[in-house]
């Protein structure tokens, strides 16, 4: 579909097997489907995980890293197009300007907070992007109660429910994926 999905994921190499199978499939299905990969150029765990899945299938992988990270051993080691940024801040935005949807994969406080950045962003209507979380394993069901209580006690308004959509497998989110369709939500503001 020549899309450029965005994928957030952990740099954790210390995860289950799990986690690496179904960051591999959706590596192969971004792949298969003519899709291109933007991401934070790790190597290791998750991060590395994809990268070298939609690699190793012909995809296109660019990866954004910023200076700091930039090293032997950290930073991926064959993207079609290396981006170093001077901050992460940087690094998020042009993977936010860069890509076409998003997908978050589990991950630490950084997956988290970049997911959480492009929900909001998509709240505030500074894009209108689709936005997935692969819930392998059930790994992000609390942070669904979570949003659920949100909504319950009325924190965020009912309409922004389908800000995201949290999908169970791989293919379940490629398939939002190439299903959605932008929706005009009410300003926040």
């Amino acid at each position: 579909m020549n899309r450029t999905i965005c994928v957030f994921a952990s740099s954790s190499d210390h995860v289950s097997d799990v986690y690496y199978q179904k960051s591999e499939e959706l590596g192969a299905l971004i792949a298969r489907g003519g899709d291109s990969l933007v991401f934070g150029a790790g190597n290791i765990g998750l991060m590395g995980a994809i990268g070298r899945a939609v690699r190793s299938r012909g995809g296109r992988v660019i990866g954004v890293i910023p200076v700091i990270l930039n090293r032997k051993g950290i930073v991926f080691e064959h993207p079609d197009e290396l981006v170093v940024t001077p901050t992460m801040g940087e690094r998020k935005q042009i993977m936010e300007d860069r890509s076409d949807a998003f997908i978050g994969l589990p991950g630490g406080f950084g997956t988290l907070e970049e997911i959480i950045e492009v929900i909001t962003l998509k709240q505030l209507g500074y894009h209108n992007k689709a936005i997935v979380l692969l819930n392998t394993n059930g790994f992000y069901d609390s942070l669904h109660d979570l949003f659920d209580e949100l909504f319950r006690e009325r924190f965020i308004d009912d309409i922004f429910r389908d800000l995201y959509y949290i999908a169970s497998e791989p293919a379940d989110a490629i398939e939002y994926l190439n299903n959605y369709l932008p929706k005009e939500y009410k300003s926040k503001v």
